[in-house]
């Protein structure tokens, strides 16, 4: 009977020694990727939406379109990350877009939200070797708060923070800047996020104030030779981060198929890792979709496979939109392609 005793004794032990540790890593990964004026990026981007990640991209396509994305992070772990997100950008004239975007994110007891409102434009280089090139700019702005109503001690942590006092609201403006490069089935996008260092008079030593980072994302769409309906588009997504040089890249693989009306399906593969550490990715798995007439879905699944891995069954997001007001630009810089 003791044996039994000391070893449910030491079963509970090592559950809260896990608590403990868990609760660790969620705090530095709150501080981490804390406030930064932007969703983190995950796959929205890679459910035919390349506007999530620069603001070049805004008004290339026929239509008017939509996208919602919601985004739940380690599933099976209380208060994961979770954050919801709409998109939409137009072609105004010929050569010039727009664009907004708004999005909600939770974060254990810090709450953000935020909009961005961006314009592009977009000129011909070479007419017939279809050689584009795009300039964006996004203006941001951020609220950052943290929710005190949800403090309250527990065994794990019996005393609260006493430096807490209030929600230490903060609200950010900010600018984001890209360019891109199209060469027919070619795509390279640079774009440079929170180029303004971030206003903590308030809070100062509690967060980097420098928020500025770089993002990369190109690839290329392969036309299977045959099937004219078919296309395979590896691509590639890099991230680095100037305030501690921290960087990841996801590389991507992606096949469509299209029928005679433009409606497609979609499935894909993603891979996340951080640059010193190829052989061990933050997160895989499998995503697929599919547009008809003017609606789209979209659903990515990761597998977390660092120390979190134990805690949760993975990440979800899932992509609904809708195309409409379609009319065909005059300039071939901003038209949508054609699989005939």
């Amino acid at each position: 009977m003791n044996k039994l005793k000391i070893a449910i004794f030491e079963q509970i032990k090592m559950i809260k020694i896990k608590k403990i540790v868990l609760s660790f890593l969620l705090l530095a990964t709150t501080y981490s990727f804390g406030q930064e004026l932007n969703l983190p990026v995950f796959t929205q981007y890679l459910a035919d939406n390349h506007f999530v990640i620069s603001p070049t991209f805004a008004g290339i396509g026929d239509n008017l379109k939509i996208r919602a994305n919601g985004l739940t992070q380690w599933v099976g772990i209380k208060d994961a990350p979770e954050n919801q997100s709409v998109y939409a950008d137009f072609r105004i004239a010929d050569r010039s877009g727009i664009g907004v975007s708004f999005y909600n994110d939770s974060n254990g007891n810090t709450r953000q939200t935020g909009a961005k409102f961006s314009f592009a434009h977009h000129i011909i280089l070479d007419y017939y070797t279809k050689q584009y090139l795009s300039f964006g700019l996004s203006y941001n702005i951020n609220n950052f708060k943290i929710d005190i109503s949800k403090f309250n001690t527990t065994y794990e942590i019996p005393v609260l923070d006493p430096t807490i006092t209030d929600n230490r609201f903060n609200s950010n403006n900010n600018f984001d800047a890209g360019i891109l490069y199209r060469n027919k089935s070619f795509y390279f996008s640079f774009n440079a996020s929170n180029i303004l260092t971030k206003n903590i008079d308030k809070y100062m030593g509690v967060e980097p104030n420098l928020l500025l980072n770089y993002q990369i994302y190109s690839g290329y769409v392969f036309k299977s030779p045959n099937n004219r309906n078919v296309e395979i588009e590896p691509s590639v997504y890099y991230q680095l981060f100037a305030s501690d040089k921290r960087s990841s890249t996801d590389l991507n693989i992606k096949y469509r198929h299209f029928n005679k009306y433009e409606d497609y399906y979609w499935a894909g593969f993603s891979y996340r890792f951080l640059n010193d550490q190829f052989f061990k990715p933050l997160n895989v798995g499998p995503m697929f979709g599919f547009k008809k007439s003017n609606f789209y879905f979209g659903y990515s699944y990761q597998l977390t496979l660092n120390q979190l891995a134990v805690f949760n069954s993975g990440t979800h997001v899932v992509t609904i939109g809708i195309d409409f007001l379609q009319g065909i630009s005059n300039c071939p810089c901003t038209q949508s392609p054609v699989h005939d």
